[in-house]
């Protein structure tokens, strides 16, 4: 298992519809195309042996290796430091901002000597369709082609005429093509890969990557300084949204819960899922967190896409109108399956790619979906009739459905219960619907509304309080805690200093945090259908400081944030969860993670500047 990276070893580069991680060590171990949620060109994340990699480092038996973003861009620098001298390897995707969707694809891989000498090696090992589609490579004096049967990759040698800075190109018995690159002080050479149709390799000359690079870094940063945000976390805050926006599928404005597919929650455990796909409640947090930013055009995009998934809501599904998940161009065909062939992050089988969650009823999305429309109502992006009358039936479906068990926010596999969450977020459905209906003078059956939104309310002041707990609980038939629950005040369901509330959040710090991080629930005492256990889930860490400094604990709330930010890998990034060894386990990066750090620090800013 030592051929492994840990997870936090990575950057992340893309171009806003598929994207790569790039490990410290210079190699491109997972890359799908052409969407994120494509099968993988490079895999070796989830099988080193079987997955393929893209690898560009020194030669040198010792070196030491440092990463960086090219400040406010997602432009990737690893850094090679050896006794001869210091190299680097830039890596980015040109950005395809605006444009429809495309099979085709750009990476590019800058190579640079700027201390001394240096020598490269270069292993461009791809396996298409997750090593199922075999590739055949066709090797010039430009690069190299590698064809299957329905995928074509091509890397270009990026250099100058009468270039003789690449010294030696050979292809193995597996059909791996290596080479050797050899720089000294101010050189620069690189390649570039191409997916989709490509034609054969070409001479690239430096003056055109050069002027992707420029392109790039220009698109980036004139992007990032539409910000409004100027507290406290400037440049923290500025790399989430610069990791969220690289999570975006532009064509349809869809944000993926993260670029990667089973990266286990514990080494060696089963609990490795496809997160390549949109969730509605992520959509909806992301209006949040990107309109308290000022990024507006994101908000109204992932605004689009959500009520365009309201518009095909539908009553013929066991799981509710609406899909809790959906493929980035909003398709629902989300079957799961098992890649048997490949051995998993450091033997952490089973490899799955699909999400057979997504037919799970979970009532907790339709006060997500809509909060986020009724946020968005209240920063200028109104619904029109059309949209009215779609949500309105969504409201309809949620007063006449929410009395029900559901398998809950946490997608456990072990059967339906009363979530105490779901009925907390159907009951923001309803308030919202007559919030928008008020605001707007719009028809609706609002006493209908408002009857049943006032029942939920008792119904959980009843059955979802534990009275030996004194505390709200998961489910009606158990006494466990649940962090979803952190997000009550935040909806308004409970307020800040209601002695209910504040009493729960005391049972939580005993129960579900250890010094800062923050458990979502404990699965052996609320057994959830799957074997083994998990780390701290990173996105309940921040709403743990949401819900402190909303309760007037600020100087805990800002500790807790400052250490939760020491959990970040080296660039900024956070994965799903934090092993208790402290190491990043679960997909990565995680949106809802970076979503959470969002809404942290703006509460926080907020709270402090209150004092």
């Amino acid at each position: 298992m030592t051929d492994y990276p840990l997870i936090a070893d990575h950057g992340l580069i893309g171009d806003l519809q598929t994207a790569a991680l790039v490990s410290t060590d210079g190699c491109v171990d997972w890359f799908c195309s052409p969407r994120f949620d494509s099968p993988s060109i490079f895999g070796s994340l989830l099988d080193a042996g079987r997955g393929g990699h893209f690898r560009v480092r020194p030669t040198a038996a010792v070196f030491t290796r440092k990463q960086l973003y090219l400040p406010d861009t997602a432009v990737l620098i690893t850094r090679f430091l050896t006794d001869a001298g210091v190299g680097e390897v830039v890596d980015f995707m040109p950005v395809i901002a605006g444009e429809p969707a495309t099979p085709e694809h750009r990476l590019v891989r800058m190579v640079r000597c700027v201390r001394g000498e240096m020598t490269f090696a270069v292993d461009i090992a791809p396996r298409f369709d997750y090593g199922r589609e075999p590739a055949e490579p066709r090797l010039s004096d430009d690069g190299v082609v590698f064809r299957g049967e329905r995928t074509a990759v091509t890397v270009s040698l990026v250099r100058e005429p009468d270039d003789d800075r690449v010294a030696r190109t050979w292809v193995d018995d597996r059909g791996d093509v290596h080479a050797e690159i050899r720089l000294t002080a101010g050189q620069e050479r690189g390649l570039l890969l191409q997916t989709g149709a490509p034609g054969p390799a070409r001479q690239v000359r430096l003056a055109e990557v050069r002027r992707l690079f420029d392109e790039t870094v220009a698109f980036w940063r004139t992007w990032v300084n539409r910000t409004t945000y100027d507290g406290r976390w400037r440049e923290t805050l500025r790399r989430s949204a610069i990791t969220l926006k690289l999570m975006t599928y532009a064509p349809s404005g869809a944000l993926v819960a993260a670029p990667t597919a089973a990266l286990p929650e514990q080494i060696g455990g089963e609990r490795n899922w496809d997160y390549r796909f949109t969730w509605v409640r992520d959509a909806s947090f992301s209006v949040y967190s990107l309109l308290g930013l000022g990024f507006t055009d994101e908000a109204a995009a992932f605004g689009r896409w959500l009520g365009d998934r309201v518009d095909e809501q539908t009553d013929k599904n066991s799981s509710g109108p609406l899909k809790i998940m959906y493929r980035v161009d909003g398709s629902s065909d989300l079957v799961e399956e098992t890649l048997e062939h490949w051995e998993g992050y450091r033997g952490s089988a089973p490899v799955r790619i699909g999400n057979g969650a997504a037919d799970q009823l979970q009532l907790d999305i339709y006060g997500e979906a809509l909060d986020s429309v009724y946020v968005a109502d209240r920063n200028g992006l109104a619904s029109g009739h059309h949209g009215w009358q779609k949500l309105c039936d969504l409201v309809d479906w949620v007063s006449e459905n929410w009395d029900q068990p559901e398998e809950g926010i946490w997608e456990t596999r072990g059967g339906r219960e009363d979530f105490t969450y779901g009925r907390v977020m159907c009951w923001v459905a309803l308030d919202r619907g007559l919030r928008l209906a008020a605001a707007h003078g719009r028809p609706a059956p609002v006493d209908r509304w408002r009857n049943e939104r006032d029942a939920i309310y008792r119904q959980v002041m009843d059955r979802g309080w534990s009275p030996s707990r004194r505390a709200f609980r998961q489910h009606y038939r158990t006494d466990v805690l649940d962090s979803a629950l952190l997000r009550m005040p935040t909806v308004g369901f409970v307020t800040p200093d209601d002695p209910m509330w504040t009493s729960t959040l005391a049972a939580m710090d005993t129960e579900l945090v250890t010094d800062s991080l923050v458990y979502r629930y404990d699965p052996a005492a609320s057994p959830d259908g799957l074997r083994g256990s998990e780390g701290t889930f990173s996105l309940c860490t921040f709403a743990y400081v949401t819900a402190l400094a909303r309760s007037g604990r600020l100087e805990q709330a800002r500790l807790t944030f400052e250490k939760m930010l020491t959990y970040a890998n080296h660039l900024g990034l956070y994965s799903e969860e934090v092993a208790p060894n402290g190491e990043q386990i679960g997909n990565f990066p995680q949106a809802f993670t970076h979503l959470a750090l969002i809404d942290a620090a703006i509460t926080l800013d907020r709270e402090l500047d209150r004092r």
